[in-house]
């Protein structure tokens, strides 16, 4: 009686009595009622231990339960305000001990409002149709085991009236609003009539939608809510004894939800899949706590037995608890068993996916929770085959419990068998699934496996080769599988050479520091190279790069590509990778010394030729060397931020200092590198690649003068000088426009570009002596011309005459650099060898840079306002491209590049039409616009149906390829070539193995790849110089070429869909919106109906073409800064107007996007 003494005299003590005396109360008057309910002393005690530093165990009576608690948590915000004042805190420092308990109640109900739910029970209020059952377990007014435990009460008194309401509640949650009475309950027998009936009249009301899938906002419904409840069901009639003593509760539930869960309509049998799942969930946690109760209470009676002097009485009560909970694990177990074989066997294979991904995360939780059950391979064998359903989230969920079981090392055993059977399938959803997610999971999932040693080595590699997959998503799962084989092959081969610590004795204790000499990570990076080279299938393609066509960029960039990918995986994967040093350091080190004086009994000498590259393998770690440092800069730089996003001094110092080290050791690097393997091209293009990451602001600052920098220089240059690969080339030109772009440095970069250009232009005035043994030269030096013209202003360079006239200047027909690449293309246009084409395709590149250079001069003299002295011509250019257009095949590649250059060439002086306007304007000058409308023009009607027979035979080839059907061809399109139509080989593989179909499925491939490429580039173009009135702008067929674009777009494919979209979507949305704004300007009714209209009329059309006409909107702006589009006036805007309403009248087909 101590306790309740102190609590009353704290109270008369406290000074806010009145303020604490109404929650005592109320919790006392609402105490008794729930009591009453309750029924069960075991809830009492539950309740209690959250109060248990307030309670006294003496005076339960006077202790508030759990419903108290609540509804005296229900009437605190009446009380809430005075608390938040700052005089409720005074007394806390006076009284500290009567302070406490008097606040007590306020600070219960202050953690209240603090539930997320809180919201839904003021929603649920004022909502008339959800009462009864369901309006308490969605109101949330109440804990879903209080509910269970009402209803159980009112089950007690009349189980048939709370059958019914149950009942009624899983119809409720179906979206059914249809019920049944208590002669429907009393009759079990007819449940499939009555349902049968329900499910008639609940599907004459053609409702699609139902709560579990809805989307809405404003529903009440809660489907954890709704399994939570059926779960506290199960549990409060288990701690009740219900459960066990009237056997009925259950069976009645199930009677109704098992014949609601074989229903054909989806919302009734998805529902009772759902609370069937629930409900046996619940009993498999129950069955686990009667396990354990069991093994617990057996050995407190083996442990009795074993005493000298035995209690009998004990040891016999003991046995009768082991006997009733063995009962009751039976009836559990019966329950668990029908529940499987009634709804899961059935649904599990259900026609909704939702459905079947809830059985399987139902299955995966019942293995973990009860696995004395359901443990066992014919419940584990549902989780296999599931992994083939047709659904993506299912087969995700699948995966998702499989990692869940493989997990625990514990589980391995009885895996084996489900492993063994299921292993195939799972290695191929690895490599195969349409779902990137999905891949990955299963990555993740074999690396369990393989842990466990269930993976065989083969399998190892077909994951292991998953590092060069083009899903980043993939190739992030596997890194930590690929480097564990890593580490495995490394460690196999330590023991090999005798163990780590005679590695160690004969590598001696290295500095950290020192990267140059052996160390025991260039084996691991050996071992690295090693796999690499045996996973990379394609190999030998590099050989084949003479059979592609001539700007063939789909295979280039996924060859170059693809191992710098692995490299990044790698680099996470592989710690020894991120040390970027060790890796130049083992690079750079010499082995050819060693085979010379090898010891079989030297450990060192063994394993410096354990370490010795292959050439192959030296790329491989070039690769990796470029992603490491690429890796380790971006890290540096992250540094700079912590987990808030704020930048410190401290860590700015810390990547700057690391900047800088990166910095020096790499302008160190480079030129060694590069006097390696400077010499094969496919090496020098990755070193040359390392020169994009160098900071050169942090390079100059460190090094007051430029020598190092132009050693480094003169190191490109010579690689460019020396090499006549397109990427070498392609590299050493990023490598200088990268050095131009610092301003420090762009002087001394500019005299490395000039000196490359003296020696250039003056091989190039050699070889045009008309010796015929110097054409691969001739041809090297003009792709060399090419890629400089890209990165620097070539026009005194190509138009500047040599100082000294010789004979064999005169004999070469012309001095000028710009003649003598007009007359390469002359003489070399209608040749057929490849290396022609190479040279033609370099040299009219040459020239296209050359002319887009002096469009970029002529803009500046413009608008400086600089007189114009010589308006250039490039009539012989473009006379020359018309030639090679005219003699070769519609489908020559040569031909096409000669197109899309005659193409490039005149889009690029159309730019300037704008200069044509008035001189108030702009400020051009009357001669300036005389020199400009001279150069802006259109190309001749006979080229222009040249140009679309090109692309009538392109466009008629991809569809050929792709398998596509073209609209008829109309009165106006050119006859058919027979030629251009290409050989279909398909007969000729019934007789081909799998592997050889397989590959020439590949090329298939390849070939459509590239074909749909050179299609879209090549109608890029043509709508780039029909947006630029080059054309299709006048004479008799004005117009025809656009229609005639616009006939297939929506047959072949979404991307060339998108390309035609800039022609047809473009200018009609403009002078729309320039109608609009005009009407907003009148202002008045005419103009206010008008506009009215038009909204209407914008209105009316579907999503996805509003869509289409707001990026089109943004790219036509883009167009008009670029200067390629004019604005258009009055009587241009109506037709455009009228034409854009005649196409939107038109149904086109959409093309369909295949997914899985």
């Amino acid at each position: 009686m101590d306790a309740p003494n102190r609590r009353k005299s704290a109270r008369t003590v406290q000074k806010p009595v009145s303020y604490q005396q109404d929650p005592i109360v109320s919790v006392g008057s609402t105490g008794s009622g729930k009591r009453k309910r309750g029924g069960d002393p075991t809830d009492v005690d539950i309740d209690a231990d959250p109060l248990g530093e307030e309670t006294s165990s003496d005076d339960n009576e006077s202790d508030p339960d759990e419903e108290e608690l609540k509804e005296q948590r229900r009437r605190a915000p009446k009380v809430k305000r005075p608390q938040s004042k700052p005089a409720a805190k005074k007394p806390k420092t006076a009284r500290p001990a009567t302070t406490n308990l008097a606040m007590r109640p306020a600070t219960n109900g202050v953690k209240k409002p603090t539930k997320p739910r809180k919201p839904r029970a003021k929603q649920n209020a004022t909502d008339p149709d959800e009462t009864g059952l369901y309006a308490d377990v969605f109101s949330q007014r109440q804990s879903t085991d209080e509910v269970a435990a009402e209803w159980l009460s009112r089950y007690d008194d009349h189980n048939a009236n709370a059958m019914c309401e149950l009942v009624n509640f899983v119809l409720r949650c179906t979206g059914c609003d249809l019920q049944v009475d208590v002669h429907d309950i009393d009759d079990p027998d007819n449940v499939p009539n009555k349902l049968t009936d329900l499910q008639e009249e609940f599907q004459s009301q053609k409702i699609t939608d139902y709560p579990l899938i809805s989307k809405a906002r404003n529903t009440t419904f809660s489907r954890a809510v709704m399994t939570e409840f059926f779960q506290s069901l199960v549990t409060s009639a288990h701690a009740k004894g219900l459960l066990y003593s009237d056997v009925a509760l259950l069976e009645n539930i199930q009677v109704w939800v098992t014949t609601m869960s074989s229903s054909g309509i989806r919302p009734f049998r998805h529902t009772a899949t759902v609370i069937s799942l629930a409900i046996a969930s619940s009993l498999c946690g129950l069955m686990r706590d009667i396990v354990d109760n069991i093994a617990t209470t057996t050995r407190q009676k083996d442990s009795e037995r074993k005493k000298k002097s035995v209690n009998k009485g004990r040891v016999s009560a003991l046995q009768t608890k082991v006997d009733e909970m063995e009962k009751k694990k039976d009836m559990v177990e019966s329950g668990l068993k029908d529940i499987f074989d009634t709804v899961f066997i059935h649904r599990y294979r259900d026609v909704d996916p939702k459905v079947r991904a809830d059985c399987s995360m139902a299955l995966g939780s019942w293995i973990a929770t009860c696995p004395d059950i359901f443990f066992e391979g014919q419940y584990l064998r549902y989780l296999g085959w599931v992994l083939s359903d047709v659904s993506a989230p299912t087969r995700a969920e699948v995966v998702k419990q499989l990692l869940r079981l493989y997990k625990n090392k514990d589980n391995v055993g009885r895996l084996r068998a489900f492993t063994e059977k299921f292993r195939s399938r799972m290695i191929e959803m690895a490599t195969q699934d349409a779902e990137p997610t999905i891949r990955a999971s299963a990555v993740e999932l074999l690396d369990m496996i393989r842990e466990v040693g269930l993976l065989e080595p083969d399998d190892v590699d077909t994951i292991g080769k998953l590092i060069f997959d083009s899903e980043p998503r993939v190739r992030k799962a596997v890194a930590g599988f690929f480097a564990e084989n890593i580490s495995d092959l490394f460690e196999s081969t330590v023991e090999e050479l005798g163990g780590e610590e005679v590695l160690d004795e004969a590598l001696g204790d290295g500095s950290e520091d020192d990267h140059d000499n052996p160390r025991k990570s260039w084996l691991k990076l050996k071992c690295l190279a090693e796999v690499l080279q045996s996973y990379d299938s394609n190999g030998d393609t590099e050989s084949q790069a003479g059979d592609r066509p001539i700007d063939d960029g789909v295979v280039s960039t996924v060859l170059e590509t693809r191992y710098a990918m692995a490299a990044q995986s790698i680099c996470e994967g592989v710690p020894e990778v991120k040390e970027w040093e060790t890796v130049a350091g083992y690079l750079l080190y010499d082995h050819s010394s060693t085979l010379q004086s090898y010891d079989g009994d030297d450990p060192q000498t063994a394993f410096k030729v354990r370490c010795q590259l292959s050439e192959k393998e030296e790329k491989l770690l070039l690769e990796i060397l470029n992603a490491a440092v690429k890796l380790r800069l971006t890290d540096a730089i992250e540094s700079e931020t912590d987990k808030k996003g704020k930048k410190t001094k401290a860590r700015k110092d810390e990547s700057r200092e690391i900047q800088e080290s990166i910095a020096t050791h790499l302008a160190q690097v480079i030129p060694k590198l590069l006097g390696k393997f400077g010499s094969n091209p496919s090496t020098a293009s990755t070193v040359l690649r390392l020169e994009h990451v160098l900071d050169l602001e942090i390079f100059q600052e460190l090094r007051q003068d430029s020598t190092e920098f132009a050693s480094l220089l003169d190191d490109i240059n010579k690689q460019f000088l020396t090499h006549a690969d397109h990427g070498v080339l392609a590299e050493a030109r990023t490598a200088l426009l990268h050095a131009r772009s610092h301003e420090d440095l762009e002087e001394v970069t500019d005299a490395k570009v000039q000196e490359l250009w003296e020696d250039t232009i003056s091989t190039l005035r050699e070889l045009t002596k008309a010796n015929p043994s110097e054409f691969t030269s001739l041809a090297n030096t003009v792709e060399r011309i090419s890629n400089l013209a890209s990165i620097s202003d070539c026009i005194v360079l190509f138009e500047d005459e040599p100082r000294t006239s010789t004979q064999a200047t005169s004999a070469a027909g012309s001095t000028r650099v710009v003649d003598i690449l007009v007359e390469i293309i002359k003489v070399y246009g209608n040749d057929e060898d490849a290396e022609s084409a190479s040279l033609v395709s370099s040299t009219m590149k040459s020239l296209l840079f050359y002319n887009m250079w002096i469009v970029r001069s002529l803009r500046e003299k413009i608008e400086l306002n600089e007189h114009i002295e010589d308006v250039p011509d490039y009539d012989n250019f473009s006379a020359a491209i018309q030639g090679i257009i005219s003699s070769r095949h519609k489908l020559d590649d040569v031909r096409l590049g000669a197109i899309g250059t005659l193409l490039d060439l005149y889009t690029t002086y159309a730019t300037l039409r704008h200069l044509l306007q008035p001189s108030g304007e702009k400020g051009a000058s009357s001669s300036a616009r005389d020199a400009v409308a001279s150069l802006v023009l259109g190309l001749p009607q006979r080229v222009q149906d040249m140009i679309l027979d090109s692309f009538l035979a392109a466009e008629k080839a991809y569809a050929q390829k792709a398998k596509r059907i073209l609209d008829s061809p109309s009165e106006d399109d050119p006859p058919d070539d027979p030629d251009s139509e290409p050989e279909d080989s398909s007969d000729d593989e019934d007789d081909d193995d799998d592997e050889e179909k397989e590959r020439r499925s590949q090329h298939r491939q390849h070939e459509l790849l590239v074909t749909e490429k050179r299609l879209c580039e090549f109608t890029g173009k043509i709508v780039l110089a029909i947006l630029g009135q080059v054309l299709d702008a006048s004479g008799p067929k004005k117009g025809k070429l656009r229609k005639r674009l616009l006939r297939n777009k929506t047959r072949l494919g979404s991307n060339f869909k998108e390309v035609l979209g800039y022609l047809e979507e473009a200018k009609p949305k403009r002078p729309r919106a320039k109608a609009t704004a005009a009407v907003r300007a009148a202002g008045n009714n005419k103009g206010a109906e008008k506009s009215k209209s038009i909204v209407t009329e914008e209105e009316d059309e579907d999503e996805e073409q509003n869509e289409v006409e707001d990026v089109v909107e943004y790219e036509v702006e883009d167009l008009e800064k670029r200067e390629l589009l004019e604005d258009l006036g009055e009587e241009r805007a109506e037709e455009e107007i009228a034409s854009a309403n005649d196409a939107a009248g038109r149904d086109e087909d959409e093309d369909d996007i295949i997914g899985d």
